[in-house]
């Protein structure tokens, strides 16, 4: 994996708030490589870390994208749900945003055929075919495409499983994480001080309550991903 520079600047990240970790009695004593101070009760996490694992996460998404390979981003945080949504799209990339269902990737036999189903229903309003049937079957046509939309929207394109998964909260996407490892998926994953380090293949230090670090984080991630997607495309 070549290094290359991603431009991470330390006043940009201590403006977003990236150091800024939990309280003290709330937190995994695996994350104390990544701690430098404790203020006011709270934990701060090494600036100087964050930049060496983020570093390291955009060589690999970059190294990735130049391949061809895909990425899921799974984020379902209410506050940043648009925020995943518009990152994933900018980047070419399926995302989970609203409810990670257990299975989705180890029973990927019945994610395929829930996706298959949303795509027909979907084809199937466009061709206006809903017309020809009673309203009560297509009220209830229209409310099982909506919910469709609404968890599986972000993947309808997804056909095999992903290459890469970025969990943007480790603690609410344990059971994406969990997936990931029993299929041999490498992941990256924001990690705040009261995280298990080791739960991802890269775990990047840094605040994962806070939309100006989350933003920060998922921009340089996806800037390496575009990246990557470009000289894919120049050397095809």
């Amino acid at each position: 994996m070549t290094r290359r520079y991603w431009n991470i600047n330390l006043k940009e990240m201590i403006e977003a708030g990236v150091h800024f970790g939990h309280g003290i009695k709330k937190w995994n004593p695996k994350m104390a490589p990544y701690i430098s101070a404790k203020r006011k009760g709270t934990h701060i996490t090494n600036l100087a870390r964050t930049t060496r694992f983020l570093s390291e996460a955009c060589d690999l998404v970059f190294d990735a994208a130049s391949q061809g390979k895909s990425f899921l981003i799974v984020g379902t945080k209410k506050r940043a749900a648009d925020l995943v949504a518009s990152a994933a799209i900018r980047a070419r990339c399926h995302y989970v945003n609203k409810k990670w269902f257990s299975g989705m990737l180890t029973n990927w036999s019945i994610t395929k055929t829930r996706l298959s189903q949303f795509r027909d229903l979907r084809a199937e309003e466009k061709m206006e075919k809903f017309h020809h049937l009673p309203k009560r079957d297509v009220a209830i046509l229209k409310r099982k495409l909506s919910t469709l939309q609404r968890y599986l929207g972000g993947i309808k394109y997804m056909t095999r499983l992903p290459d890469i998964v970025i969990v943007l909260d480790q603690q609410k996407e344990y059971i994406a994480l969990r997936e990931c490892a029993i299929l041999g998926i490498p992941t990256i994953s924001l990690a705040d001080t009261n995280c298990d380090p080791d739960l991802a293949n890269i775990s990047i230090p840094a605040n994962d309550d806070t939309m100006t670090s989350i933003r920060l984080i998922l921009n340089k991630l996806v800037f390496a991903i575009c990246e990557g997607r470009s000289l894919y495309i120049r050397n095809l």
